[in-house]
């Protein structure tokens, strides 16, 4: 019985401490997220799925399938433990202090009128829509502006969807009057009920599948990032590590923005805190 009191022996699977364990390892080998023992029945249920689509027996089989390096399945198991829960301008006070500090800051240091943002772990893309959104709003009459955004995930499924910039319209509808109006578009006959981020933010942002953990295909540097409720998966020695080769890529005095349940305290000294889980790279 696990620790939040559910019998996984009497389950449609039965789902056995060793299986756990397993996963546990594998998951942590291939993505540096730390799964804890209160997620396993989040384990069961997204693993559960695969069973079926899969054809094997129970956990044991399936184990057995990831055990003998089938790539297209621990690709998709990967996709499925992983977590893709976001929504667009979540945590809005980060996109209020990237709207009236960041981007003024921004137009006033930077001679060369080129920008570039990170979104690190951008899942299903309405993050790096609402930092395009936002960046937009800002620069939409100032002319010679080279802004680019890259947005990358471990999940190739979240960034394929995300690259597409289409979502239901239910997806849509936290967003306020002014930006539905100038960045959405709505579907009709085959496509109703759906809707399409307007071309100029999919101009602006390149999605990339990109795990954390591997080597980085560029250099940057990047004037500001977002990585939220990405670390909080991983242990302190893996999330020091990333926040150090983050701050190797970002220039003095640099915003990083994180999730509202992480903190870099006791993590890394290279960022100084400004409240509400935003941060300035200080070395």
């Amino acid at each position: 019985m696990n620790p939040n009191g559910v019998n996984f022996e009497n389950k449609e699977f039965p789902f056995t401490d060793t299986d756990f364990r397993f996963i546990q390892d594998l998951v942590a080998d291939r993505t540096g997220i730390v799964l804890s023992d209160i997620k396993r029945t989040m384990v069961y249920s997204r693993i559960a799925r695969r069973i079926r689509q899969c054809g094997v027996s129970d956990f044991a089989e399936y184990c057995d399938l990831l055990k003998a390096g089938d790539e297209s399945e621990l690709v998709s198991f990967t996709n499925a433990i992983t977590t893709n829960l976001t929504s667009f301008f979540r945590e809005p006070h980060h996109f209020e202090y990237l709207a009236k500090t960041v981007l003024p800051e921004l137009e006033r240091t930077k001679k060369n009128k080129r920008i570039r943002i990170w979104s690190a772990g951008c899942s299903s893309g309405e993050e790096p829509y609402s930092i395009a959104m936002t960046v937009l709003d800002h620069f939409k009459n100032k002319s010679g502006w080279d802004i680019k955004i890259l947005a990358s995930d471990l999940d190739y499924e979240m960034v394929e969807r995300a690259s597409k910039g289409v979502y239901k319209e239910e997806r849509v509808t936290g967003l306020d009057k002014k930006h539905l109006r100038n960045y959405v578009k709505k579907g009709k006959g085959k496509a109703e009920g759906m809707v399409k981020m307007d071309q100029s933010l999919i101009d602006m942002i390149t999605f990339k599948q990109l795990n954390l953990l591997h080597e980085w295909p560029f250099n940057g540097p990047f004037d500001f990032m977002f990585c939220r409720n990405v670390v909080i998966y991983f242990n302190k020695e893996t999330q020091k590590e990333l926040f150090d080769r983050y701050a190797e890529l970002l220039p003095e005095s640099a915003p990083l923005f994180i999730g509202h349940s992480e903190s870099l305290f006791k993590v890394t000294d290279r960022f100084k805190s400004l409240g509400q889980t935003i941060y300035r790279k200080v070395k």
